[in-house]
């Protein structure tokens, strides 16, 4: 009996083994049956800037320098190999594309100082995965038009080719960001206060560099930290990515290294993703909670940087509750802000979701005591498009409403993970087409296209998503408020 039944349980665990490989092996190969990979999926850039190059760098000069040969190893072995057939109009990759940001008077791919000789402050500002320094332009210049000294940091891998993304690691981000920090305080000197800006994963290496401060590490401080999107946790099953990465490996299995092979017609933003940056992100975000856990006591973490963070309530990137758990309950008093941007309630639009994140905004506003201040953008009455901004100060039990001059635009019934840094005007993901100065470029905000599904290359939610915030202004006000900057 005892026989038979070792028998029945080898034969069970060879047939789910055997369903295991059959299941993994079809992936695989619905997976090799995308797109071909082209010179910018493939390219090797060398030149780039990592953790076991480090100190070998002096300062952002140095770093700079590295960016002038990586650039130029980026015209040779991606620009220069553009086949005839991806001579495409759309293509950021093509030399005459409307989409090349080579083309443009400024390209934005770049690490950018802005502000003046003598300014009043320093901020640090740091784009988000898959992303580049264009995504902190708006915000980067308002703070140097107020006297702050601003580095918007190319980090590695980005703002040159999708290939960038299969071999970073965060740990390369991290030291990069100690790199420029280092420089922006050796420029400021040891008085003038210091700030990180950071969207999306670059909120998450800001919180990183805020935690190292606190452990110790020899670096210079933060006197506060401005959030957009933070990417402080992400979805379990970004755990398995490392596997598929390994996989990727085996010759002729190559474009298993990718999530998206995707075309590129974003001059700013890879559309194509890897399986690494996604590792890389889950690695960072399990390393901040980590951290946190260890430095949080009864009364949360103490001494950590003064921070405002800006959230959409509905976010199909990062999920709205793992900031609000992760990071603000976890925070001492101090002066920590959240502003969270709710949903169109206005009935017609409020009637086509699927789900209402109401549960998470009445939890915060019936919480006895929150250990930050907490504002919720959102409608006046469910007849309206008109917003209001619900405050509720920190330790309070009470909300206030106040008025705002805000209303949602027709059409939209929220915002975005990618939306929150770009005012409604940005040249490039705006929604008004407005090209007095350069009529050859494309705003991607404002491409509104209708006909079949699945028939274009590009994917059919691509422009559903929006790429602006409506409320930049409002975002822009309270970013200058909390840094002390009103006029």
């Amino acid at each position: 009996m005892r026989r038979l039944i070792r028998h029945l349980l080898h034969a069970l665990g060879y047939g789910l083994l055997g369903s295991l490989i059959v299941l993994v092996g079809g992936y695989a190969w619905l997976l090799e049956q995308r797109p071909d990979l082209k010179p910018w999926h493939r390219a090797e850039l060398d030149a780039e800037f990592s953790v076991d190059k480090a100190a070998d760098y002096r300062d952002l000069d140095d770093y700079l320098h590295m960016e002038d040969r990586l650039f130029g190893q980026l015209q040779e072995q991606v620009y220069a190999r553009v086949a005839a057939a991806d001579q495409a109009p759309f293509n950021r990759y093509a030399a005459d594309s409307l989409l090349n940001p080579q083309n443009y008077p400024k390209n934005w791919n770049r690490t950018f100082t802005l502000g003046p000789d003598k300014p009043v402050g320093g901020v640090l500002a740091l784009h988000g995965l898959s992303d580049s320094p264009y995504s902190m332009w708006a915000l980067a210049e308002l703070l140097a038009g107020r006297g702050l000294q601003v580095t918007g940091l190319r980090l590695p891998g980005h703002g040159t080719a999708p290939s960038g993304l299969l071999g970073f690691s965060w740990r390369d981000h991290a030291a990069a960001v100690r790199l420029a920090a280092r420089d922006l305080r050796r420029r400021l000197g040891p008085d003038r206060p210091l700030y990180i800006v950071g969207y999306s994963n670059g909120a998450a290496l800001a919180v990183e560099y805020a935690l190292a401060v606190l452990e110790g590490e020899d670096l210079p401080s933060m006197d506060g930290l401005v959030l957009l999107s933070p990417a402080i946790g992400v979805s379990p099953v970004a755990a398995l990515a490392i596997w598929q990465s390994r996989l990727s490996r085996i010759a002729g299995l190559e474009k298993l290294a990718w999530n998206d092979l995707a075309l590129e017609i974003d001059p700013y933003k890879y559309n194509s993703f890897t399986v690494n940056a996604g590792d890389q992100i889950y690695q960072l975000t399990g390393e901040i909670a980590s951290r946190i856990g260890k430095l949080a006591g009864t009364d949360g973490i103490e001494a950590f940087p003064r921070t405002i963070a800006f959230q959409s309530v509905v976010d199909a990137t990062i999920p709205p509750a793992t900031l609000i758990d992760q990071l603000f309950m976890q925070l001492g008093g101090g002066g920590h802000e959240l502003v969270l941007f709710d949903v169109n309630r206005h009935n017609e639009s409020l009637s086509l979701m699927r789900s209402d994140p109401e549960a998470l905004t009445a939890r915060l506003l019936g919480d006895n005591g929150l250990p930050f201040g907490l504002t919720l953008l959102t409608n006046v009455d469910p007849e309206s498009d008109r917003l209001l901004a619900r405050r509720k100060p920190a330790g309070s039990r009470d909300s206030e409403d106040l008025p705002t001059d805000l209303s949602w635009p027709p059409g939209v019934f929220s915002l975005s993970h990618v939306a929150i840094p770009f005012p409604q005007d940005d040249p490039v993901y705006g929604g008004i087409f407005e090209h007095s100065d350069d009529e050859n470029r494309i705003t991607l905000g404002s491409v509104s296209i209708h006909g079949e599904r699945n028939l274009l290359q590009i994917p059919d939610n691509y422009f559903l998503r929006l790429r602006y915030n409506p409320f930049f202004d409002y975002l822009a006000s309270r970013v200058l408020d909390f840094l002390d900057l009103q006029e």
